[in-house]
């Protein structure tokens, strides 16, 4: 292997070895936020259309409503979790014709 390609290399799995320690660092900081965000996903992902258009017009549980506020305070794990569920939820919302 020339040089060159060598260094490539070397440089390519360490840069996917610090990525992926840093996800898994990142994950593991906040596990009660990626228990909820993947509360949140499977409701979404194991909801019919039907159903999460019912439950849109009930009122939100008290415990939607605390994580809701905590969420609020802290912009930071706000970010988090948005990150973590926008995708899955977009999809679901989308599939169900509930966004363009």
């Amino acid at each position: 292997m020339p040089a060159r390609t060598h260094k490539i290399a070397r440089f390519t799995a360490a840069s996917l070895f610090l990525i992926t320690i840093a996800g898994t660092q990142a994950q593991d900081q906040h596990p009660l936020l990626d228990q909820l965000a993947n509360k949140v996903v499977q409701k979404y992902q194991n909801s019919t259309c039907q159903q999460l258009a019912q439950q849109k017009s009930e009122p939100p549980s008290p415990e939607k409503v605390k994580a809701v506020q905590f969420l609020r305070t802290d912009p930071q794990l706000r970010t988090e979790f948005i990150n973590k569920i926008a995708g899955p939820i977009a999809n679901k919302l989308f599939d169900c014709g509930f966004i363009p």
